[in-house]
């Protein structure tokens, strides 16, 4: 199978909602939403004010928005993220800036924590 990588350039300008299956590198502007099942590459010129909701990213640009990988989430040095991260795993580089909460590691145990123990009382019963 043949992984290819598409490529936004940073005189690309996209306003709305982005669903990709692959890679794509990004190093334009996007205003919305970017939901995929593959990697994506937010280049050192890119701009993404929205959601990000993919497999792993790697940002070197600029982020404003939320994001919620799968897997990895990495931020280079000269990253700038204004937003939450759920994630797998997270790295981030020293000279990133990142700007709100982080949630990382798996989320399966977690759900089942939630729900409430059901109360069991045992007495003599007259």
């Amino acid at each position: 199978m043949t992984s290819s990588k598409n490529v936004l350039a940073n005189d690309v300008e996209i306003k709305g909602s982005i669903k990709f299956s692959h890679d794509l590198i990004v190093d334009g502007k996007i205003e919305g939403e970017v939901h995929s099942d593959g990697a994506l590459t937010v280049g050192e010129n890119a701009l993404i004010k929205g959601e990000i909701k993919t497999r792993s990213v790697v940002i070197f640009g600029k982020v404003e928005g939320n994001i919620t990988v799968n897997e990895r989430c990495e931020l280079k040095s000269n990253a700038i993220l204004v937003g939450d991260i759920a994630a797998g795993t997270l790295s981030i580089e020293e000279g990133a800036t990142f700007m709100g909460q982080s949630s990382v590691g798996k989320k399966a145990d977690s759900a089942k924590a939630a729900v409430p123990a059901r109360a069991v009382t045992s007495g003599s019963g007259n």
